[in-house]
């Protein structure tokens, strides 16, 4: 898990602010079958390779106006879309082929510049 001051883009779209963003990214992991046969002793594991991972991220959104954060969350919203997208760090970390699971609004305050947004969004990353 990283905690720092950082551009974030998917798919090289500035949509989320750099306000205490955090990346958490799983590991890959495996899928495979075990089955039984009568008679047998022991069991039959196949392996159906690998399966992708999970990335989660999260951090502030800040707007000037309620309108103006509107925009931003039915911008993030719109990548909802099934589709695989790629997500790259200011450090130039690369995580390509991540499908937007989920985007959560976690808590909504207003500050003396305007509108905060707590935000988590899930992805999925798909592997070849």
């Amino acid at each position: 898990m990283r905690l720092s001051s950082m551009k974030i883009t998917l798919d090289g779209n500035e949509l989320f602010d750099e306000h205490e963003l955090r990346i958490e990214v799983g590991s890959i992991s495996r899928e495979s079958i075990e089955r039984s046969a009568a008679g047998l002793d022991g069991i039959v594991s196949i392996d159906m390779g690998k399966r992708g991972r999970s990335i989660k991220q999260r951090g502030v959104l800040a707007a000037n106006s309620r309108a103006s954060m509107q925009q931003k969350i039915e911008a993030i919203s719109a990548c909802i879309d099934g589709n695989t997208h790629t997500l790259v760090t200011d450090s130039g970390q690369e995580y390509c082929d991540v499908r937007m699971d989920a985007f959560r609004v976690k808590a909504e305050r207003a500050g003396g510049n305007g509108m905060f947004v707590d935000y988590e969004i899930l992805y999925k990353q798909m592997v070849a």
